[in-house]
C-alpha cells in the first residue's frame, strides 16, 4: 500500500472552516490549468523496478472545502486532481 496526502489544520476557529487553500486553490472538478495535479503515478518495488500505479480510491473529509478526483488515461496514466479554497460559502 502506498499513501499520499495533503492536510488542512481544521481548527473551527469561530465556529468557520479554515480559509487556507489547498493546492492552487482550485477545486478538483476544474481540472487542468486550474486545479493542482500528480500524474503517472508509478511507485519502486522491492527489486528497484518502476511500477504504474492503477486502482487509486481517494477520500476527502470536506469535499465543500477541499476535494480529491482520480482518473486514468493513456496520456497522463493514473492521476488526480486536487484542491480547493477552504472556507466558502458552501463549506461548513
Amino acid at each position: 500500500m502506498v499513501e499520499w496526502g495533503g492536510e488542512v489544520v481544521y481548527t473551527r476557529a469561530n465556529g468557520e472552516h479554515t480559509a487556507i487553500q489547498m493546492g492552487s486553490g482550485h477545486f478538483a472538478e476544474d481540472g487542468f490549468g486550474k486545479a493542482s495535479y500528480f500524474r503517472n503515478l508509478e511507485i519502486v518495488d522491492w527489486e528497484n523496478n518502476l511500477n504504474s500505479v492503477a486502482d487509486v480510491s481517494t477520500s476527502a473529509e470536506y469535499t465543500k472545502c477541499h476535494d480529491i478526483k482520480s482518473s486514468y488515461n493513456n496520456e497522463w496514466g493514473t492521476h488526480f486532481y486536487y484542491g480547493g479554497p477552504g472556507r466558502n460559502a458552501g463549506c461548513p
